[in-house]
């Protein structure tokens, strides 16, 4: 079964005060490493959503393609809703047929932060196994009893997600589907270590 990742990179970055994404974290971009942590998990296609300062990012996407195998796609309602809207311009990218994607149909989406550089390889995979295992319709890393990223949601409750409107959220369908959900416990709280502010990028830059 394919599983396709959706990495969530249409904020305007407010707090930061500039293009978070493409900051610099080690030798590559805060969103590199977070493609880069993806592709070595086994993830075969992965799509960047985009929204504020699109050409700059999907100018970097294309430089990353050489490497990884990631495409972009723009949310043009990215400012309504942010979350939820960049979500489900990714699921509804994910359900066009494209060359990445052309022998098999994506069975699941991996939802990941592109601000979120301290995701580790082994909790993508622990998530991605455990779907494989128990095809379970959401499969979410959990640190002391909270959910973090990425998170998996199979493609029988895309639709549901793909009619949402705001102000509801991804966590609203988390929160009504929580009967649904396989928790895989991780050891670290990187699961929700994002970057906001150049406080946060300082604290944890390597």
């Amino acid at each position: 079964m394919m599983i396709s990742a959706i990495i969530l990179a249409a904020g305007d970055s407010r707090r930061m005060g500039q293009p978070k994404m493409l900051l610099p974290w080690g030798n590559v971009s805060i969103l590199e490493k977070v493609i880069s942590v993806f592709a070595s998990a086994g993830i075969d296609d992965i799509l960047v959503v985009t929204g504020a300062v699109r050409e700059q990012i999907e100018e970097a996407v294309v430089k990353y393609a050489k490497h990884y195998p990631v495409r972009s796609v723009h949310n043009k309602n990215y400012s309504n809703g942010e979350m939820l809207s960049s979500l489900q311009c990714g699921l509804h990218a994910l359900t066009l047929p494209t060359l990445s994607n052309a022998e098999q149909e994506t069975a699941a989406a991996l939802v990941g932060l592109g601000d979120q550089p301290q995701v580790q390889e082994r909790n993508v995979r622990l998530v991605c196994e455990a779907f494989l295992q128990t095809e379970s319709l959401l499969v979410v890393p959990s640190f002391q009893m909270r959910r973090g990223h990425p998170w998996l949601v199979a493609r029988p409750l895309w639709e549901e997600l793909l009619e949402m409107h705001p102000p509801q959220s991804a966590r609203n369908f988390l929160n009504a589907h929580s009967g649904d959900i396989h928790y895989v416990n991780t050891d670290t709280p990187s699961i929700f270590a994002d970057l906001d502010t150049p406080e946060d990028f300082q604290a944890s830059h390597p």
